[in-house]
């Protein structure tokens, strides 16, 4: 392997899109993180503010975490985080996945991102009336233009990322800007 090679792994995106026949919108990440790959679902690092955007977004309750407290108590179980993510989702008319169905890439970095294999976004566009795409940041943004604008037919609205990484973005800022740019009521 050449020094320029290091550290980078070929992954494959490992996990399988949220949507359904009712889904009009589709978020795009680039690629799930470390955490999100050993969680088997997107937006795993607790720290990455897509669930907490998501939920103020759609006027509903943030879905828990694994760990967090439930109503009786307990903590939920990566199972049930899982499941009331994707219900939060599609019970809202929102499809989720990443644009890279592989790539080789360092750890979580987006910016290390290499020899992209894009997603095979047909099997939500042909399945559900997707009319607005939204990229969260913009690697996920270039990477759909150059790889999937054309085979949706829909231009996308790139939005500021909700990873931890991006630091210049307050939550609140965050929130205020996913609301202003999709009518997320009108789902």
């Amino acid at each position: 392997m050449a020094a320029s090679d290091e550290g980078y792994q070929h992954i494959e995106h490992g996990f399988e899109p949220v949507f359904d026949q009712r889904s009009r919108v589709l978020v795009l990440g680039s690629f799930p993180s470390v955490l999100s790959r050993a969680n088997a679902f997107y937006y795993g690092n607790p720290q990455n503010r897509f669930w907490r955007v998501m939920a103020a977004c759609l006027g509903v309750p943030v879905p828990p975490n694994e760990g967090d407290p439930l109503a009786g108590s307990e903590p939920a179980t990566l199972d049930a985080s899982i499941a009331a993510k994707r219900s939060m989702l599609l019970n809202s008319g929102v499809a989720l996945w990443d644009v890279i169905e592989s790539c080789d890439i360092k750890g979580s970095s987006d910016a290390s991102i290499k020899n992209v294999v894009p997603a095979h976004v047909e099997r939500i566009a042909g399945a559900a009336p997707i009319e607005v795409v939204v990229c969260n940041g913009g690697t996920a943004g270039r990477l759909y233009k150059r790889y999937l604008q054309e085979r949706t037919g829909l231009p996308a609205i790139v939005l500021p990322s909700t990873s931890p990484a991006n630091a210049a973005w307050r939550l609140e800022r965050l929130v205020e800007r996913w609301r202003e740019a999709v009518d997320w009521g009108a789902l």
